[in-house]
């Protein structure tokens, strides 16, 4: 799964509102200022402008003019999901050439293809549908998600022909130094 700038922004840009806001995630309601976030993300102005302009429209953000303007999660972060953010910046989940699954048809035998995207969106789901904004921002992840980066094989690099930069894949060990 390729995971966007955008939707990398996105996230990121609700987890330091979430943040700010409030130790606690929920109790105090400050409008949290575009140049705050950027500075806090790295994020350039312009495209924290341009993502937070989709997050409005999809109603995971409010906006206030003015002196004491700034940028509100528009609901409790424990309600926003990393799937509900995707949705937001980039549509569906899965989709097969820009259609979903249950609407790509095959014949002869690539016709079990769509069962096999239809499985990988299920899969997809079954993460980002239960990961909320709340639950990274306090560095409280769901124990499955635990479970599944406890595994040495999810932090282990698959071999290929060519990585997708056309460069040899590094069987380096990505993993963050773990203390």
């Amino acid at each position: 799964m390729h995971i966007s700038p955008r939707v990398d922004n996105a996230v990121r840009i609700l987890l330091e509102i979430a943040r700010t806001q409030s130790d606690s995630l929920g109790t105090h309601h400050d409008s949290v200022k575009a140049e705050t976030i950027a500075a806090a993300q790295e994020i350039p102005p312009k495209i924290l402008e341009a993502t937070a302009a989709q997050l409005r429209r999809a109603g995971l953000l409010t906006s206030r003019r003015g002196p004491e303007g700034g940028y509100r999660l528009a609901r409790p972060a424990e309600r926003i999901s990393i799937a509900d953010v995707i949705r937001a910046v980039e549509g569906p989940l899965a989709s097969v050439r820009g259609r979903r699954p249950e609407d790509v048809r095959y014949s002869g035998v690539a016709e079990p293809l769509q069962q096999v995207w239809i499985a990988l969106r299920v899969n997809i789901r079954a993460v980002l549908e239960e990961v909320s904004i709340a639950q990274i921002a306090t560095g409280q992840l769901p124990e499955f998600v635990d479970a599944l980066t406890a595994d040495p094989g999810a932090w282990a690099r698959r071999p290929s022909l060519e990585g997708p930069a056309g460069t040899a894949e590094q069987d380096s060990d990505p993993r963050p130094n773990r203390v």
